[in-house]
């Protein structure tokens, strides 16, 4: 037995939004043989552009029952049956969340008439309900009520199940299969032609724009736990609707593939990914003159368009750097703004030191550019040689004076000891300060894969 359902909400996500009306369906294989259908109050007011769109204003649902009032006919109705919806994912995941709030747990296979429609009667101009039962000839008199709309898919899925010729159905409906999880406005053959690979994946919606990006170490596993649970978030609700297609590419191991992603997102910023956004070391050294000649070194939060002579990721481990060179080069702990206080200068000058005016501008200045390059030539150059996309080739990432310089893929005979040779065959990408620390850290994990230059050097 199928029990097709159509709801009515105050908004696009169960966890934060309530049902308005209910509508259920009970349908044999043949013909409804059931109907159910209810007016529920939401608990909270229904916005005015809601009220527009369904008719059913805050006056209509005062007496109306609430939802945990129906709860357990609803239920009822469900449990055991296939749940059936137009963007099921939609449907059910507002009834199971506010069937769980009354106490209830609703486990239900799942069909979607909107993929369904895709696969049964393809080439139609449109999919959302009104348009494909308008062009198909099916009637409907209460757009966007729940009771119209579950009697216009009821009457689609009749249709459906009589031209299934393909067995489409139960393909859906066996235990194995994913389809019902699927976003609603997805193919099947996107997620078939997914390799069990490491690499990055994108989503793109209905124009072709990429609205997330991510890696995977097994892109098929990955792409498909996107779709599992029924979460009910705004968030997901919306990510699931924009889901029309899938790309990918390919990347040999999952350091290629973190990085790319890291690249991918800020080449194209997509609508979906946060969490990498802002992925940057939040502070740096910088140098500045004051008035009477010297220069001051500081630890400050990064500033946009400045460019620190050295980036840290918080303010601990910089005030950490910033010690060593005091002790290493010399420095004035009060202008470099460790020593805060108006007691004698605990550097190494102490009464003598610059703070005081006893070291020249000149002079001090010198063991601040000392610093500096001690910074830079501390910067490790190195390359990282590991597994490639294929077995005749070798995934490559060369960091130089520690920035990223590029990546790429190189044969697996090519001898990568020669720097410049070596890029000849990367492609430069623009880094970041996150991209930086995973690499440095990934040598330090895996030295065996590093191609150390400095050392190739001291050989040589």
């Amino acid at each position: 037995m199928y029990a097709i359902v159509d709801i009515e909400t105050t908004g696009g996500h169960a966890s934060a939004n309530g049902i308005t009306e209910i509508a259920i369906c009970i349908h044999d294989g043949n013909e409804v043989v059931q109907r159910y259908e209810t007016l529920v109050n939401p608990g909270k007011d229904i916005p005015v552009y809601i009220q527009a769109l369904t008719g059913i204003s805050n006056e209509m649902v005062q007496q109306a029952p609430y939802f945990k009032d129906v709860a357990y006919d609803i239920y009822n109705l469900l449990q055991g049956q296939i749940f059936v919806a137009h963007n099921v994912n939609f449907d059910y995941s507002f009834v199971k969340y506010h069937l769980g709030a009354a106490g209830y747990d609703l486990q239900c296979n799942k069909l979607c008439t909107v993929r369904l429609s895709r696969k049964i009667m393809p080439g139609m101009p449109s999919y959302s309900l009104g348009k494909l039962c308008h062009h198909i000839g099916i009637g409907n008199s209460a757009r966007h009520r729940a009771a119209g709309d579950a009697d216009a898919t009821a009457e689609l899925f009749t249709m459906l199940l009589n031209s299934d010729k393909d067995n489409h159905i139960p393909e859906a409906l066996k235990q194995r299969s994913k389809e019902q999880v699927l976003p609603p406005n997805l193919h099947r053959r996107f997620i078939e032609k997914l390799p069990p690979t490491p690499g990055v994946y994108y989503f793109h919606d209905n124009k072709g724009k990429v609205v997330y990006v991510g890696k995977a170490v097994n892109i098929k596993k990955r792409v498909a736990s996107h779709f599992s649970g029924n979460n009910s978030g705004a968030q997901r609700q919306e990510f699931m609707r924009n889901i029309h297609q899938i790309s990918y590419q390919e990347c040999g191991t999952e350091l290629m593939a973190l990085l790319t992603e890291a690249v991918e997102i800020k080449r194209l910023w997509p609508k979906f990914n946060r969490s990498q956004k802002k992925l940057e070391f939040n502070f740096g050294l910088y140098t500045y003159e004051d008035q009477r000649g010297y220069l001051r070194m500081a630890v400050d939060k990064r500033r946009k368009y400045s460019t620190p002579v050295h980036t840290c990721s918080s303010l601990l481990e910089g005030h950490n750097i910033m010690l060593k060179l005091i002790e290493t080069y010399q420095l004035c702990p009060k202008f470099c703004f460790i020593q805060k206080n108006n007691d004698t200068c605990t550097g190494a000058g102490q009464e003598y030191c610059a703070c005081t005016g006893h070291e020249s501008a000149e002079a001090y200045n010198y063991k601040i550019q000392q610093a500096i390059e001690g910074l830079k030539q501390a910067l490790p150059t190195f390359a990282i040689r590991d597994e490639g996309r294929t077995n005749d080739e070798h995934s490559c990432i060369l960091i130089e004076k520690g920035r990223l310089y590029g990546m790429g893929y190189i044969s697996h005979y090519f001898d990568a000891n020669n720097i410049s040779q070596l890029k000849n065959y990367l492609t430069p990408y623009p880094g970041n300060d996150y991209m930086h620390n995973m690499i440095i850290n990934h040598a330090d994990r895996y030295p065996w894969k590093k191609v150390d230059f400095a050392e190739i050097a001291r050989m040589a």
